[in-house]
């Protein structure tokens, strides 16, 4: 069972497969791994024990950022989360960061932002689409249409309480418009537009 794995000079966290959406262009479609990692489908959750310990089991001061990011959304078990982010921070000085679909709030059924603030340095949101009629076509999430508000309101929350929001789209779905519309949504924000590459994690 892969719980941690290296890309590039990060150390990546895979917590859960479990993700309330279901993007047309996600890699597990066609693919088990990222990166040169193992299968990143988990026989079960790990507990927060098992991940702490595949932390303590690699030299982690050779990385520059600790990132939440498998195959699954991480703030689906956000509470696990932050207590591994706790225990990090306790030991090393390293960066955090989290790659999400920015739906927490709906998954947690209140406002999580907050919960962020001085354990997570970095929130990767994926915005990927300019309107939410497109974002659901795009991203199939299993909240419906009002995800897009949600996401957008969780990404404002964020900049209050983390140091650093991106928000992300995919080259191979957006036209240079859209890009370019989604850096403006992403001023209004408070947020960096970063466009990623399809094939990255």
């Amino acid at each position: 069972m892969t719980i941690t794995y290296e890309g590039g000079s990060s150390l990546y966290i895979n917590m859960t497969n479990r993700c309330p959406c279901d993007c047309t262009f996600c890699l597990r479609q066609n693919k088990d791994h990222v990166f040169n990692s193992s299968s990143l489908w988990l026989d079960r959750e790990p507990t927060v024990k098992e991940i702490c310990d595949s932390i303590d089991a690699v030299d982690i001061e050779k990385y520059k950022e600790l990132v939440f990011c498998g195959y699954g959304e991480p703030t689906e078990r956000l509470s696990e989360l932050l207590e591994v982010a706790a225990y990090v921070k306790s030991r090393w000085d390293i960066k955090t960061r989290i790659n999400t679909n920015g739906l927490a709030d709906l998954i947690c059924s209140e406002k999580t932002a907050h919960k962020l603030r001085g354990l997570i340095d970095t929130v990767s949101i994926s915005l990927n689409a300019t309107n939410k009629e497109d974002y659901f076509k795009l991203v199939r999430p299993k909240f419906g249409i009002k995800s897009y508000d949600a996401m957008l309101s969780f990404a404002k929350d964020c900049t209050k309480y983390v140091p650093e929001v991106v928000m992300t789209v995919v080259d191979v779905v957006t036209t240079k418009e859209e890009q370019e519309r989604s850096r403006e949504i992403c001023e209004a924000v408070g947020a960096i537009l970063r466009i990623r590459p399809y094939e990255e994690d």
